[in-house]
């Protein structure tokens, strides 16, 4: 019963800790992906100014429409060299209200004093060893379209400079990005009306499945809406992957428990074959034999697992209120504790797998009860 009580406690307390990280990884992650993000089936870019966009961009529901036009760079930085991504974004991305949240140094400006402005990464930061206080700008180089082959390789990239003014953190994949004005990527890629994605933010109440049906049936098959989940299927199926995989080996931790049962029965079993034989001759019969081993089984099993359960969801509750297993290192959630998130649909699964892994358990239990019984009774 303590087995079956310990293993169950675990589970619940393990998948409500893997649904709070994912839900601050989500949020996270949310802080920069938008909501839908509009892109070309083929190409990198593609121009937005047509009828329909336009009627996207005056949609009432809309909270705020971004257009984006993204491509590698290389970033020098007085000696130092890096190649990552930068980013150009129009007004409206600066709309979103959690920008600060993720800004490590500096601030989120993307203009000052008529001049674009650069927020970067914190992987650029770190690799160029940047200082936003000094007066020292970034240089940007990207390689000219439709040029021809030069003998000298500058004559190969278009250069422009910028300053710094903030360093921002969200997660790996997104943190060797320099975040610029979109007239600036516009400049240095010489792209003046294309753009990489137009991204969409709705406001609260939004049916966002039914926006994303209706905007990919109008827009067709040469181009994509995508939700965040399948902008970054990669993220969303690892905290999946993990999550399961966490289960499956605490389901084989519950299943040891669960056979440790059956050798307490079969001893029990053994114990109790003079009563089962003189039972069995005052009229029961194996069915009735069998149900009492297996009902037995069930009983602690199911105790056992009703006491986890409760253990596990009081845990999670203090843990919710008191914080009282801290993070090590340095992760956005509050007061620097694990972050829990309780789902009813785990208390279902965790009773449904402890059930199922019982029932066989006591099945075996109980078919071992009246294994050599007529034996027994000839010698009784």
């Amino acid at each position: 019963m303590m087995g079956i009580l310990i293993g169950t406690a675990a589970l619940i307390i393990l998948l409500s800790v893997f649904n709070g990280l994912e839900k601050v990884i989500v949020s996270l992650n949310s802080n920069f992906a938008p909501e839908l993000r509009i892109a070309a089936r083929l190409g990198k870019t593609f121009n937005p100014n047509t009828a329909y966009f336009k009627s996207i961009h005056h949609d009432s529901r809309l909270f705020s429409y971004t257009e984006v036009l993204e491509d590698k760079v290389v970033i020098q930085y007085g000696d130092k060299t890096f190649i990552g991504r930068i980013k150009g974004v129009s007004e409206e991305f600066l709309k979103n209200t959690r920008l600060d949240s993720t800004i490590l140094d500096g601030s989120f400006t993307l203009q000052s004093n008529n001049s674009p402005m650069a927020v970067l990464g914190v992987i650029v930061h770190n690799n160029l060893g940047i200082n936003i206080n000094s007066l020292k700008p970034l240089q940007i180089y990207s390689p000219k379209r439709d040029n021809a082959i030069s003998i000298n390789p500058e004559d190969e990239f278009t250069a422009r400079s910028i300053y710094p003014s903030g360093v921002f953190s969200i997660q790996q994949e997104s943190d060797d990005f320099v975040i610029v004005p979109i007239e600036f990527t516009r400049d240095l890629f010489n792209q003046p009306a294309e753009v990489s994605s137009i991204d969409l933010n709705y406001k609260k109440g939004t049916d966002l499945a039914s926006v994303e049906t209706e905007l990919q049936q109008k827009l067709g098959e040469g181009y994509t809406v995508k939700n965040r989940r399948e902008q970054d299927t990669t993220l969303y199926k690892t905290l999946n992957y993990e999550r399961w995989a966490v289960f499956m080996i605490l389901a084989f931790v519950v299943i040891i428990a669960a056979f440790n049962i059956v050798g307490s029965l079969t001893i029990l079993v053994i114990d109790k074959r003079k009563d089962i034989a003189i039972l069995t001759s005052l009229g029961g019969n194996r069915r009735l034999i069998q149900g009492i081993f297996f009902f037995e089984g069930l009983m602690i099993s199911l105790i056992g697992c009703f006491i986890g359960i409760v253990l596990g969801f009081i845990f999670c509750i203090l843990q919710q209120r008191y914080g009282m297993i801290q993070v090590d290192g340095k992760i956005n959630v509050p007061n620097n504790a694990y972050p829990i998130d309780i789902k009813l649909t785990d208390f279902g699964l965790v009773f449904f797998t402890v059930l199922v892994i019982s029932v066989i358990a006591s099945g075996i239990s109980a078919r071992l009860s009246i294994k050599g019984l007529d034996d027994i009774k000839q010698d009784l």
